[in-house]
């Protein structure tokens, strides 16, 4: 016998900084990405007026056909929309705003999350993460449109008849755009020879045609879309470029370039096959500018970065300016400070002169740079740096709890002032994101929560391994963890 079952779903889509993310299929459907569209068509409306609009879209799963029906959408609305027929990066994306001249764009993609996963976010004119204020505002015109709110759409064969679609391909303007940015001389002096890995994604032929035309010889691994991203992640952390690690070693590579599935988080790689952590390329790029390139100017991390930016800014004399976690803050310090260098720990990265959005293929670029420039490995100038400004070893933790003991300690954190820490006094405490306690020795402790999952984030940094072991120790310890 046939039974018939009844479900009820109650959707929540929430729009925050990296916009709406959720399961192909389930959740992230054609109807549900024309209802977002609807909303920024509304927004747009309200703040900016009629307009262009650009559209990238990353590797993923149907992502070319969800581009599409937004396009279809905007289209509706009566925006004249740029679309192209291949994958953007989601920082090339985010310049061709600059370029055209465009109210903004929607961009396409799940970052480095798992192959199920799809996105939708809204990159503002400024050609950086959307700030709360905007992501407010769409999120309220969502909801709006869930209530009763018309969807308008535009067929897309008349909507290119009517002349509101325009084709865009900016790989070739971006590339020339981005030698002006680089010492592509310099590259070209030292002829590199590199390993690049786009895992699959938006960064196909981006970094690695940038590099050769540098007169590198370029070795590409993954070099082609596959939706399921060789059945992992496209994230370059040190696990997912184990084999990028392994390729560098057996083809006596000097780097390892990777960038993820949109192409705006940066993976690194030495001639050894080394991986380097986010926070130690952060240190390397920062101390070329300031060596090589002479840059001065304020230093913009979020809290959960390395400190080693700002003993290499207090030799110089400059400021730091520290954010709450998210690349939508330092963005916003881009803009309004004229920072020579803005990062955060996860891989994202964006220097002076550049659009205020966190970039993979212009982070690698920079790796490539320096590196030509020392004539040397990279492990070689970090050891000079440690050796020069001090050594600070960094590491997260993901600590999953229940969540009544993720409530527990949110509500206990506001009123924990340890005098020390694994022995070490307590000489700062921050809320800025969370709660951060620095110690008399340099290290310092960060424990946030997730803002999604029963999750509880503790960042540690200290002179060594062990020093860090005993800290993370001690803050499980005391909060109960």
């Amino acid at each position: 016998m046939t039974k018939l079952f009844s479900e009820v779903v109650v959707l929540t889509i929430k729009f925050g900084t990296d916009g709406w993310r959720a399961i192909i299929a389930e959740e992230f459907t054609f109807a549900n990405v024309r209802l977002v569209t609807q909303a920024v068509a509304n927004y747009l409306q309200s703040e900016k007026g009629q307009g262009e609009v650009v559209i990238g879209f990353d590797n993923r799963f149907l992502a070319p056909e969800f581009a599409a029906a937004a396009a279809e959408v905007l289209t509706g609305n009566g925006f004249t929309v740029y679309l192209p027929s291949r994958a953007v990066p989601t920082p090339v994306t985010a310049w061709a705003i600059k370029k055209y001249g465009a109210l903004g764009a929607l961009m396409l993609t799940a970052s480095h999350n798992p192959p199920a996963y799809s996105g939708l976010k809204f990159i503002p004119d400024y050609a950086g993460p959307a700030v709360p204020a905007i992501t407010e505002a769409i999120e309220k015109e969502i909801a709006a449109v869930m209530a009763g709110g018309n969807i308008k759409r535009l067929e897309l064969a008349e909507a290119r008849q009517r002349g509101l679609v325009k084709e865009l391909d900016p790989r070739e303007a971006y590339l020339e755009y981005l030698q002006g940015l680089v010492d592509v001389a310099a590259i070209k002096q030292a002829r590199l020879k590199v390993v690049v890995d786009p895992l699959y994604g938006a960064g196909l032929d981006y970094l690695d045609e940038f590099l050769q035309r540098a007169g590198c010889q370029v070795h590409t691994l993954h070099n082609y879309r596959d939706p399921l991203f060789g059945g992992s992640l496209p994230d370059p952390s040190a696990r997912g470029l184990s084999e990028l690690a392994w390729q560098v070693r057996e083809t006596g590579a000097d780097l390892g370039l990777a960038l993820d599935g949109d192409a705006d988080r940066f993976g690194v790689v030495d001639g050894d096959g080394t991986y380097f952590t986010a926070n130690e390329v952060l240190y390397l790029v920062l101390a070329h500018l300031l060596f090589h390139r002479q840059y001065r100017g304020p230093v913009a991390r979020t809290v959960a970065t390395t400190h080693n930016l700002d003993r290499l800014a207090a030799a110089h004399g400059l400021k730091v300016i520290e954010t709450p976690v998210g690349f939508k803050y330092i963005g916003e310090a881009l803009r309004k400070h004229d920072c020579i260098l803005g990062g955060e720990e996860s891989g994202g990265l964006s220097i002076r002169g550049h659009i205020p959005e966190k970039d993979g293929i212009l982070a690698t670029a920079l790796v490539a740079e320096l590196r030509a420039v020392q004539g040397r490995s990279l492990k070689s100038i970090l050891a000079d740096l440690q050796e020069r400004h001090g050594r600070l070893v960094s590491r997260r933790l993901d600590l999953k709890v229940a969540p009544e003991v993720k409530a527990r300690v949110l509500k206990e954190l506001p009123d924990f002032t340890p005098a020390k820490i694994a022995g070490m006094p307590v000489t700062g405490r921050l809320a800025v994101d969370g709660v951060k306690f620095l110690l008399a020795d340099g290290s310092w402790v960060l424990l946030r929560p997730s803002g999604t999952e029963p999750l509880l984030r503790l960042y540690v940094e200290a002179p060594d391994d062990e020093r860090l072991h005993l800290l993370q120790e001690d803050i499980i310890s005391a909060l109960k963890l």
